[in-house]
């Protein structure tokens, strides 16, 4: 299921230059917010908490994982060089599932990392803070990847729409609207931070039982049918 020499183009295509300096740019920003807000406050738990859910797990780690969910194949399918991709003897749902994993481990690289130096910095993870929302951004990031890495096999807009759930439904619509918060992944992977971290420090609105269904469900119908959409693009002479 796992092709490397899949994995190595998608490599390549994410961390290209123009891209790599969008996944550095925000982990960068991050760290920097953190080291001001320790500086003028000194290491606050309800503090740091309160900077790692409002920009890395809500804005940070969604907008990492647009960039490298879409970006794994929606290039390819837009200037047409999947076709060389797909002439080869590869399984298409190989396809996907490599780049699922190559998706993943870059998402999560550029926001579970900075997440947990972010948290070390705020407060040294003083009541399991840091680790909590590494944790959260860990899980967040497979169920991001798998939901973009499907908006980019299944439409040319990927992007936007990709930025439209991030920014408006995660950050806005998931925060204020109560229905909406089921459907949020941001709010399932602070029900996984709820359980690591210090009591009252982090809250969802999805119990956690829930929360791990809907990520486990998400990830595996979203590659599911990323592959099946995949298998129905034809090559010239396949039919």
């Amino acid at each position: 299921m796992y092709n490397p020499t899949v994995a190595r183009l998608t490599y390549k295509a994410l961390l290209g230059r123009r891209r790599a300096l969008i996944l550095f740019a925000l982990p960068a920003l991050l760290l920097v917010i953190s080291a001001a807000v320790r500086a003028f406050n000194g290491a606050d738990d309800q503090i740091a908490a309160d900077v790692l859910g409002g920009f890395a797990l809500a804005t940070m780690v969604p907008l990492i994982g647009v960039i490298a969910g879409t970006g794994a194949i929606g290039p390819e399918i837009d200037d047409g060089s999947i076709v060389y991709l797909l002439s080869k003897p590869v399984k298409r749902p190989t396809i996907i599932f490599t780049k699922l994993i190559v998706a993943i481990a870059v998402t999560m690289v550029f926001s579970a990392v900075p997440t947990f130096v972010a948290g070390m910095i705020l407060n040294g993870n003083g009541q399991q803070v840091a680790v909590a929302y590494t944790v959260a951004a860990l899980v967040a990031s497979i169920a991001y990847s798998a939901l973009f890495l499907l908006l980019g096999t299944v439409s040319r807009h990927a992007v936007v729409i990709g930025l439209v759930y991030a920014l408006v439904w995660e950050a806005l619509f998931g925060s204020l609207i109560a229905g909406a918060k089921t459907l949020s992944v941001q709010q399932w992977a602070l029900a996984v931070a709820q359980k690591v971290s210090g009591e009252g420090l982090v809250t969802s609105d999805v119990g956690l039982p829930a929360a791990v269904a809907l990520l486990v469900g998400v990830t595996v119908l979203a590659t599911w049918y990323a592959g099946q959409k995949l298998r129905t693009l034809k090559l010239a002479g396949e039919e």
